[in-house]
C-alpha cells in the first residue's frame, strides 16, 4: 500500500496551524469580530449568577415580589442576549470560512497540476483525495469551532474564577484543586492523540485509495472473479480504521473522565464546605448560589477541553497532510526551473529533435541502481519520422516522456530546432510537442472536449473533423449525440480502439511542429490500421515525429529507425538496412524475443 512521507518528529500543533495563516488573513476581521462576539456571550452568561446572588440576598429575602419579577426579567433578557450573541457569532463564520475552505481546495487543485508526474508516481491518489476532502472539511470545522471556543473558554475560565475568588477565596481554592492534575493529563492527552489521529487520516487515504482502484478496475475484478478478494482487502484496511478510531475514542473518553469527574468533586466538596459557611453566618445564601451558579457554567468551557484539544490535534494533522503536498516544487513555469544537470555544449544550433547524450534515471530511484536510459545520442531532422524499437522494458516510453519534459534527463539535454527544451516555458513547449500515450486516457466529458484537449483555445470545428479523421474515429459520428456525447469515466464505455484513436485525434488536432506517440495503433484491427496510417502519412509529412513501435507495418511509417536495447540506442537506419545488419532488429520485427531485457519501466 503506498504510504505518505512520515510526519517530523519534532511535531508542533502551533507551528502547524500557524501556517494557515495567509489563507485565513482576507477573513480575519469576521472571525476577530466572532470571537469577541462569543466572548461576550460567555461573559453575559457569567453575569446570571451575580442577578441570583442579587436576586436570593434581596427581594427573595426580603420576600419582594416586585424585585423577583424584575431580577426574572434580568434574566430572561440576559439569557436571550447571550443567545442572540452566540447566533450572531455563527453567522459571522459560515460565510467566510466556506470561501476558506474553497480557496485551499482550488490552490491544492492548482498545485495538483504543476506537479511533476514523478510525485505522481511516488503518491497513491487515495491520499490526495483525502487531503483535498476529508483534510480540508476537519479545517473548516476546526476555524468554524475549535479555534473561536479554544480562546472563548480560555477567557470564561479566567473570569469565572475570578468572580469565584472574589465570592469567596475558600471556596474558589477547593474548586480549582483539580487544575494541576488536569493540565498534566492534557499534555499526556495531546500527544498521544496527535500520533493517533495522524495514523488514522492516512488509513482513511489508504481506504480512499482501494474504493477508487476498485471501482475503475470493476471490469478486470468482475472478469476475473476478484470480488471476494478485493473484499476481504477493503473489510481488512475498514478494520484496521476502526481499530485506530477506537484507539481515539478511548483517549477521548479517558481524557472526558479526568476533566469532568475532578471538577465536579471539586465542586461537590466546594458545596459541603458552602453550606457549612452559611449554616455558621460566614457566607450569605445569595454568594454561596452565585458561587455555584458560576461554577456550574464554568463546567461546559472545562469539559470542552477534551474534544477541542482533541479537533485541534486532528486539525494540525490535516494541516501537516495538506503542506506535504504544497511543499512540494512544482514544475518550474520558465527557463531555470529544471534541476542542475550536465550539459554538454552544442556547437552548432541543429534543427529538428535532437538527443544530446542524454543519460536518465528515476528520481525515486535506489541510490547505485543504473539509470534507464544512456549516453542517448539521436537526431530527428526537421519534417522526418522516426520509429523508435525496442525490447519490452529498453525504455521506449521513458524516452518519449522526456521530450515533453514529463521527467527531467539525468545529463545531457534535449533540443528543438536547436533550443534547449529547459529553456523554454512549459507551456510553449507543449504547444510544440504533441503526445498520444499507448494507453489512452479520456475525461468524463463530450467526445469533443477530450479531442480539443490537444488544441489551443481557437480550435474550430472543423479541426476537430480533420483530427476525426485523420484517427479514421468516424464512429462518432454514430453516437447518440455525435461529438457532444459524454463518455464514461476513463472512457470506459468506449472499445480500446475507439479510445486510441481519439487519443490520436487529441495529438494531431493542435497540427504540433513535433509529435510523440506511444505506439498508437496498437489496439486498432488490421483494416482500421492501415485507413489511419494512410490519414496518418499525411500529418507525417509536415511533422516532426517519434514513434515507439512494435509492428512492422507501425514502423513502415516512419522515415528511419532508431534500435533502442538495454537503455542505448545501438542502431540507426532504414528498416531494411536494420533488417540486414541487426539480428536483434531483425528478432523484434519477427516476433521473436531476442533476450530477456530488464523491466525499466
Amino acid at each position: 500500500m503506498p504510504t505518505t512521507p512520515a510526519p517530523a518528529q519534532d511535531r508542533s500543533a502551533v507551528r502547524a496551524l500557524l501556517r494557515l495563516w495567509p489563507y485565513v488573513r482576507p477573513v480575519r476581521v469576521r472571525l476577530f469580530t466572532a470571537a469577541f462576539v462569543a466572548i461576550l456571550a460567555s461573559c453575559v452568561g457569567l453575569v446570571i449568577p451575580l442577578v441570583l446572588k442579587w436576586m436570593v440576598d434581596g427581594p427573595i429575602a426580603d420576600r419582594d415580589p416586585a424585585g423577583v419579577r424584575l431580577g426574572a426579567l434580568y434574566l430572561l433578557l440576559l439569557g436571550f442576549a447571550e443567545a442572540l450573541l452566540f447566533g450572531l457569532r455563527r453567522w459571522l463564520v459560515a460565510r467566510p470560512l466556506s470561501r476558506v475552505e474553497a480557496s485551499m481546495r482550488a490552490e491544492l487543485y492548482r498545485h495538483l497540476q504543476r506537479l511533476p508526474v514523478a510525485f505522481h508516481d511516488r503518491w497513491a491518489s487515495g491520499q490526495l483525495l483525502s487531503r483535498g476532502t476529508t483534510d480540508l472539511m476537519l479545517l473548516r470545522m476546526f476555524l468554524a469551532f475549535p479555534l473561536t471556543f479554544l480562546l472563548v473558554n480560555g477567557v470564561t475560565i479566567l473570569v469565572g474564577v475570578i468572580i469565584m475568588l472574589v465570592q469567596d477565596v475558600t471556596l474558589g481554592l477547593v474548586v480549582l484543586g483539580p487544575a494541576v492534575p488536569v493540565v498534566v493529563m492534557c499534555v499526556i492527552f495531546e500527544k498521544r492523540y496527535a500520533a493517533v489521529a495522524r495514523r488514522a487520516q492516512d488509513q482513511v487515504g489508504d481506504l480512499t485509495t482501494v474504493v477508487e482502484e476498485s471501482v475503475l478496475g470493476i471490469r478486470i475484478i468482475k472478469g476475473f472473479g476478484r470480488h471476494r478478494s478485493q473484499a476481504t482487502a477493503f473489510r481488512d484496511l475498514s478494520r484496521t480504521l476502526r481499530g485506530t478510531e477506537l484507539r481515539k475514542a478511548r483517549l477521548l473518553a479517558a481524557i472526558w473522565g479526568v476533566i469532568v469527574t475532578l471538577p465536579e468533586v471539586a465542586i461537590g466538596a466546594a458545596l459541603v464546605v458552602g453550606v457549612v459557611q452559611v449554616a455558621d453566618g460566614a457566607l450569605s445564601a445569595g454568594t454561596l448560589v452565585a458561587f455555584l451558579s458560576t461554577a456550574l457554567a464554568l463546567r461546559w468551557p472545562v469539559e470542552s477541553i477534551g474534544f477541542l484539544l482533541a479537533m485541534s490535534q486532528e486539525a494540525a494533522t490535516a494541516t501537516e497532510r495538506y503542506f506535504e503536498v504544497m511543499d512540494e516544487q512544482p514544475e518550474g513555469a520558465e527557463a531555470g526551473a529544471a534541476p542542475a544537470r550536465t550539459v554538454p555544449a552544442a556547437p552548432v544550433r541543429e534543427r529538428g529533435l535532437r538527443f544530446h547524450d542524454v543519460t536518465f534515471r528515476y528520481p525515486d530511484a535506489p541510490p547505485g541502481t543504473p539509470p534507464v536510459l544512456r549516453d542517448i545520442d539521436l537526431h530527428i531532422r526537421p519534417g522526418e519520422s522516426m520509429a523508435l524499437v525496442g525490447a519490452t522494458g529498453s525504455g521506449k516510453t521513458t524516452l518519449t516522456a522526456l521530450v515533453p519534459r514529463l521527467y527531467e534527463v539525468t545529463s545531457g539535454r534535449i533540443t528543438l530546432d536547436g533550443t534547449d527544451i529547459t529553456e523554454l516555458p512549459r507551456k510553449a513547449l507543449r504547444a510544440k510537442v504533441a503526445v498520444a500515450f499507448e494507453e489512452p486516457t479520456l475525461f468524463s466529458a463530450a467526445v469533443g472536449e477530450n479531442v480539443l484537449m490537444g488544441a489551443g483555445d481557437t480550435a474550430s470545428a472543423a479541426d476537430l473533423e480533420r483530427a476525426l479523421a485523420v484517427a479514421q474515429a468516424d464512429f462518432v459520428h454514430a453516437l447518440p449525440q455525435g461529438a457532444d456525447t459524454r463518455v464514461g469515466e476513463q472512457g470506459l464505455s468506449l472499445s480500446g480502439g475507439q479510445r486510441q484513436r481519439l487519443a490520436l485525434a487529441r495529438a494531431v488536432v493542435g497540427q504540433p511542429e513535433f509529435l510523440v506517440l506511444d505506439d498508437p495503433l496498437s489496439a486498432l484491427d488490421v483494416h482500421t490500421e492501415a485507413a489511419v496510417e494512410a490519414a496518418l502519412r499525411q500529418v507525417l509529412a509536415d511533422t516532426t515525429a517519434l514513434i515507439v513501435a512494435h509492428r512492422p507495418s507501425t514502423v513502415l511509417l516512419a522515415d528511419r529507425v532508431a534500435l533502442l536495447s538495454g537503455g542505448r540506442i545501438t542502431a540507426v537506419g532504414t528498416h531494411h538496412e536494420l533488417l540486414r545488419t541487426s539480428a536483434e532488429y531483425a528478432h523484434l520485427m519477427a516476433g521473436e524475443p531476442a533476450g530477456e531485457e530488464e523491466d525499466a519501466r
